[in-house]
């Protein structure tokens, strides 16, 4: 018996889940809300546009980007064959001629068969689960207000996020240990945060580069207006040059554990991931462009080479509390066969978001199927990324881009020197992808 299942929202992820659910031969309703209903950054009503960069980043598998594109393209993946397809020169990175691109997905939705294109903003998923027996809501960033309220009713709590304020994160093993330390304020519990010191020079000067560094703008649709609770570091520092110091910066209780000394500021960086392979930089939210988060983060005493596995950032966005909201096969725990897919799931980037979209059909498939359903492996960028969403801690969950901070370690007596790990991180994630896709069949 041919499943029913709709799909809310036809960006990349929702496109990504209906390919590889009709060409398994299973109908699927996908619906779209543009042309009839649009958002402030969209221009057409085709599915999968790219309203950013036209970018997909790099293509080198020993880059996380680039691997977490390999494993797609092993799995057969809609967006990896189209943006192949309509690529344009761009050195290392796979860009695409974005009407080609979103023209070459329509193309193969339609060649499939098994979809049925509905133009209409769907604002009542309770009544849309009555008529479909699965449902997946792949609505993206942008979600409308309609699609938004709808979920939150669904869930039965107000969990959805809307504005996305993102502190940089970083990786442990690029963090120098010779100057930072292990501490908790006052020593309460156990010294889980590291801990970077910082003098009156190195203080003030951190100040004056937060001040004078190149920000992102706001776009039309985004307002200028900041919580209290999550302010851009850069905003709290123009309040005046000690407001860091008596705010996330402070140094009282933070004196070094070994020596005593106490120092005029101290960042505190918190563990991000379940395996300690990340660290999130406390109260960094920033705006401050990608090279100027580098420039600025990388004077604080502990950070000098420190290597960024997501970089700050404050814009719109709409993702829902993962860990306490979703089951590993993106599964709502609270309503049964209604599925998240993409950037709401709590991912950011157009390759992420795919992979999101990508996880979530085949584990439908598998429940369809009676099969048993995929588990994420740390191993696998995509494995990581779902590990990622399923561990993260709920009371402080922000977006994360796919990193090698997310796979799990390969364990050495000795140092492995950073380009050789990463290349034996690709290959073992590889072998056991192939290894997973192949239980599938």
């Amino acid at each position: 018996m041919t499943a029913e299942i709709a799909i809310v929202g036809a960006g990349l992820a929702g496109s990504e889940a209906a390919w590889q659910l009709a060409k398994r031969n299973m109908k699927v309703a996908l619906f779209e809300m543009r042309p009839l209903t649009k958002t402030p950054a969209h221009q057409t009503d085709l599915p999968a546009e790219l309203v950013c960069s036209n970018s997909f980043k790099s293509e080198d598998i020993n880059n996380a980007h680039g691997l977490l594109k390999t494993e797609m393209t092993m799995a057969g993946s809609l967006i990896m064959n189209c943006a192949v397809k309509t690529r344009i020169p761009a050195g290392a990175a796979l860009a695409v001629d974005r009407e080609q691109f979103s023209a070459c997905i329509k193309s193969e939705l339609t060649n499939t068969g098994q979809i049925e294109f509905i133009t209409q903003e769907v604002v009542d998923l309770k009544e849309l689960k009555n008529r479909y027996q699965h449902v997946i809501i792949a609505t993206g960033p942008l979600s409308s207000e309609g699609i938004s309220k709808a979920l939150i009713d669904l869930m039965g709590e107000d969990q959805l996020f809307f504005y996305d304020a993102i502190a940089p994160v970083v990786t442990r093993d690029s963090i120098n240990m010779d100057i930072a330390f292990f501490k908790s304020r006052y020593d309460k519990g156990s010294a889980d945060y590291i801990n970077c010191p910082m003098n009156q020079g190195q203080f003030e000067l951190l100040i004056e580069s937060l001040l004078t560094s190149e920000k992102v703008p706001f776009k039309d649709f985004e307002k200028a207006k900041h919580f209290e609770g999550c302010l851009p570091i850069e905003v709290m520092a123009a309040r005046g040059p000690q407001t860091l110091a008596f705010g996330p910066m402070k140094p009282v209780g933070l004196e070094h554990p070994e020596t005593h000394e106490k120092y005029y500021g101290v960042l505190q960086l918190r563990q991000e991931n379940e395996t300690g392979t990340l660290y999130n930089l406390v109260g960094c939210q920033t705006r401050m462009k990608w090279s100027e988060q580098k420039r600025v983060f990388q004077m604080i005493p502990g950070l000098e080479n420190c290597e960024f596995a997501r970089y700050g950032s404050m814009h719109r966005n709409t993702f829902i509390n993962a860990p306490k909201q979703l089951e590993t096969s993106l599964e709502l725990k609270a309503v049964k066969d209604v599925y998240l897919a993409g950037q709401m799931t709590g991912v950011e980037g157009y390759s992420e978001s795919t992979a999101m979209g990508l996880w979530a059909a085949l584990n439908l498939i598998q429940k369809i199927e009676g099969k048993p359903l995929l588990q994420p492996d740390p191993t696998t960028m995509i494995g990581g990324l779902v590990n990622y969403l399923k561990t993260a801690s709920p009371d402080n969950f922000q977006p994360m881009n796919a990193n090698f901070g997310l796979l799990a370690p390969i364990l050495s007596k000795t140092k492995i020197p950073k380009k050789l790990k990463k290349q034996k991180q690709a290959g073992r994630a590889v072998a056991i992808w192939k290894d997973q896709l192949e239980k599938l069949i």
